[in-house]
């Protein structure tokens, strides 16, 4: 079934946004659509698009309010929408992200744990054991949203977010999985840590995951991720 043949929504979100719907719940078949969408973006721009902003199941499309009106870019992009099972996508990438579960690096696996009725080893059997698909990058930059969680390990934010999460934090809510880019202040069940940096503005590609991307968990111990981080 084509993009154009399933129901699409678009919805003003500002007087210059527009809200392109694709599913109202997560499914891997809506996130194909809207990475597709990009990518049509992408190789050939809507000039008056000002920037675009994936989600799960949609893409917020920000652009210039005196060059075009909310309908006419609803037209232009539903022509891109009908031809998007003829776009071929780049393959996903494979990224393998080096991670030291539990202790100080995971202050909330044993809880985690406990509430599930698994021991700590069971949830980073889990955890590592999945490949997880980025959804959409936001809150920072390079906080990328992966999932999906294996239901056995879904778990709701802390009532009362920490001040402060050590860069390299990974952590749980709901049925996703994440990774602090920076230090920041958040909320999510904190379970490991990597020694890789996961954002680098000198870097060509300042994130290390992209919309897309496919992504391990690889359990290391405390020596490794030290030697890692030395590195």
């Amino acid at each position: 079934m084509s993009a154009a043949k399933r129901d699409v929504e678009f919805l003003p979100a500002s007087d210059q946004s527009l809200l392109v719907y694709f599913d109202t719940k997560i499914s891997l078949r809506a996130h194909q659509q809207v990475r597709a969408l990009l990518h049509g973006l992408a190789s050939q721009p809507i000039a008056p698009v000002r920037n675009v902003h994936p989600a799960y199941s949609s893409v917020l499309v920000d652009f210039d309010p005196l060059r075009i009106a909310h309908a006419d870019l609803e037209t232009k992009l539903r022509r891109y929408i009908e031809q998007l099972d003829e776009l071929e996508l780049p393959a996903p990438r494979e990224v393998k992200i080096p991670t030291c579960y539990g202790g100080e690096f995971g202050p909330d696996l044993e809880e985690l744990g406990r509430t599930h009725g698994l021991s700590a080893d069971q949830v980073v059997e889990l955890h590592s054991s999945v490949t997880y698909t980025v959804y959409f990058l936001g809150f920072v930059p390079g906080f990328a949203y992966l999932g999906k969680l294996p239901e056995a390990l879904v778990m709701p934010r802390l009532a009362t977010p920490r001040r402060a999460t050590s860069p390299g934090s990974v952590g749980i809510a709901d049925r996703q999985t994440a990774v602090y880019p920076f230090a920041t202040p958040g909320g999510w069940r904190l379970i490991g840590r990597t020694p890789i940096s996961m954002f680098q503005p000198d870097r060509e590609n300042m994130s290390l995951l992209n919309v897309g991307d496919r992504v391990r968990f690889v359990p290391i111990s405390s020596a490794e991720f030290a030697a890692m981080q030395e590195a």
